[in-house]
C-alpha cells in the first residue's frame, strides 16, 4: 500500500496525541507527508457569540489563531523530533470537516484517536456515535482509529 499523505485529526487531547504517534511511524516509514488538522466546532462559536452577543464571524479569526498556536504547542510535546508537518485550522462540525478535508487533499490515510477530550460517554456512544465512528462511515479511504495507550487510561 503507498501511503503519499496522511491527515490526523486532533482535539489535543492524549489519545490524538497517541494517534498523531502512530500516523508519524507509518510516515516515516512510508515516505508520507503528515497533515494535522484541528476543527472548531461551529457549536462552540455559535454558544460563545450568544454569550458575548457579537456575530460569530467576529469571533472566528480569533478562535483559528488560538488553535492554530495549539497546534503549534501539541507538536512541540507530541513531535519532539521536528518532523515537518503541515497544520490547518477549520471550522464546523468535526466529522464532516474531517471527510471534507480528507476529500480535498485526496489523503491515503486518515489517523484519529479512539476518543476524544469528552471520553467515552454512554449516551453519546449510544445514540450518536463518535466522531471517529462517523468518520470511518463517511470515508472511502482508510481510516486508524487509535486507542490511548493502556499505561494512560
Amino acid at each position: 500500500m503507498d501511503l503519499n499523505a496522511i491527515l490526523v485529526a486532533t482535539d489535543f487531547s492524549d489519545c490524538a496525541c497517541a494517534a498523531f504517534q502512530a500516523a508519524k511511524n507509518l510516515g516515516q516509514r512510508l515516505g508520507a507527508k503528515l497533515i494535522l488538522l484541528h476543527v472548531i466546532q461551529r457549536r462552540t462559536i455559535e454558544r460563545l457569540a450568544e454569550y458575548l452577543k457579537v456575530p460569530e464571524d467576529s469571533l472566528i479569526p480569533e478562535l483559528k489563531e488560538r488553535a492554530q498556536q495549539q497546534l503549534s504547542a501539541f507538536l512541540a510535546h507530541c513531535n519532539p523530533g521536528g518532523l515537518e508537518v503541515e497544520s490547518m485550522v477549520a471550522v464546523g462540525i468535526p466529522f464532516q470537516e474531517i471527510a471534507v478535508i480528507a476529500r480535498d487533499l485526496a489523503v491515503d490515510l486518515v489517523v484519529l484517536g479512539g476518543y476524544g477530550r469528552g471520553g467515552r460517554g454512554r449516551i453519546e456512544e449510544v445514540f450518536f456515535g463518535s466522531t471517529a465512528e462517523k468518520v470511518v462511515r463517511l470515508l472511502p479511504c482508510p481510516v486508524l482509529c487509535v486507542p490511548l495507550p493502556e499505561a494512560e487510561k
